[in-house]
């Protein structure tokens, strides 16, 4: 399932509000850009209780290798992007 099929999904669920693609589009885009907000301001979490929850980690920079060459490059420590699943989540799906 991708976007456009969430995208459909809301529009065939005939949730009020969101009976045009355009409205569901908006809505979508709406809780996408809370989640990337809410992770950038340095909340460091954000959980959707029932579905799971986004959190920032931050990786150790280290050595790594260029598949290319062979040589040995620096990797810069970063921040990424981790995801928990709920318990309500894990056992919808058993």
């Amino acid at each position: 399932m991708n976007r456009a099929d969430i995208v459909d999904y809301l529009v065939k669920s005939k949730v009020k509000g969101l009976e045009s693609k355009a409205s569901a589009e908006r809505a979508v885009e709406a809780v996408l850009a809370a989640v990337r907000i809410g992770l950038k301001k340095g909340s460091k979490k954000v959980s959707l209780i029932g579905f799971g929850a986004f959190s920032v980690v931050k990786r150790k920079g280290r050595i790594g290798r260029n598949p290319q060459t062979g040589g040995a490059i620096k990797i810069p420590p970063r921040n990424t992007v981790t995801f928990k699943v709920s318990k309500t989540l894990k056992d919808a799906l058993k």
